[in-house]
């Protein structure tokens, strides 16, 4: 399988690159191919004729999007629904990344690829357009991916890092750590989304539309920090603080666990349980020995 990635030097982009070993790859550097220049990606859609398209590139700041509202949606709205259109007039399937903040958090059980979308802050409410751009403009090429929580050995350069190896920065620098345990979340290892994603494409069952992959099970980013410290062996305090899903004036989902209905069912694909994901990311970028049995 031929496969243009757009985005490579991200958390997901990385591990994609990393598993793709089996299929014809390309994946340009970003003074090559920028999404939000539409004449950058349609040439070399044309010359490489990929068989799909995946894009990993976002405006995922979260509290950035809130500060740079035009710019969250040049990115994640306008440019998605633009690639989708290209990949419509090349014949080729395009699959590009959402994720769970496009919920309000209401429901207390893993949110379902049918249940209705509430985000509450803009970089929820950009990226819930750019599904509903790219699906309208070429249903039955898109294929959408809501995931969550993503953590990879690359790191996010956005970000300043992801939220584990901050977590481990922090037990450097701080004897006590405050961390809110109102949000429920499931935290994805971006090596086993990776794999699901390839596992999805590889199906020849699969179909256009939305999708959930995530890490199976739930937490709140309290015990996510103390799983990160049992299995690193750090000797710190945890507090446990209450912040109602506020960062400043920015609200987020109190709850938005995903389950991977429609891949599971439909198509057999699985993910590993978080702790499992955790684990294995810990032993691997700081070979650390951890005794979680799943």
């Amino acid at each position: 399988m031929k496969i243009l990635l757009i985005g490579k030097t991200g958390q997901l982009g990385n591990s994609l690159l990393a598993a793709s070993s089996t299929h014809e790859i390309y994946a340009p550097e970003r003074h090559e191919l920028d999404i939000e220049f539409r004449e950058s990606y349609e040439c070399i859609i044309a010359k490489f004729k990929p068989n799909i398209v995946i894009n990993t590139a976002a405006f995922h700041n979260v509290p950035l999007c809130e500060q740079e509202p035009l710019n969250a949606f040049s990115a994640n709205c306008i440019s998605i629904r633009n690639l989708a259109e290209t990949c419509r007039k090349a014949n080729t399937l395009f699959m590009t990344f959402s994720t769970d903040y496009v919920f309000g958090g209401e429901k207390k059980t893993p949110y379902h690829e049918n249940d209705i979308p509430h985000p509450l802050q803009i970089y929820g409410i950009s990226k819930l357009a750019g599904e509903h751009a790219a699906l309208a403009t070429a249903p039955k090429h898109t294929i959408i991916i809501r995931t969550s929580g993503l953590y990879g050995m690359h790191g996010a350069t956005s970000k300043g890092g992801n939220f584990v190896d901050k977590r481990i920065i922090d037990a450097k620098n701080h004897k006590e750590l405050e961390i809110g345990y109102d949000q429920v979340v499931s935290p994805t290892f971006t090596d086993d989304l990776a794999q699901a994603v390839l596992s999805l494409i590889e199906h020849s069952g699969l179909l256009p539309g939305i999708y959930h992959l995530v890490n199976e099970g739930e937490c709140n980013w309290y015990e996510f920090t103390k799983a990160i410290y049992e299995y690193m062996n750090i000797d710190i305090t945890v507090l446990p603080v209450n912040r109602a899903g506020m960062s400043n004036d920015m609200r987020r989902p109190l709850y938005s666990v995903l389950t991977n209905f429609r891949a599971r069912n439909m198509l057999g694909t699985r993910l590993p349980h978080w702790r499992n994901a955790l684990q294995r990311y810990i032993e691997q970028k700081y070979q650390a020995k951890t005794d979680y049995q799943q």
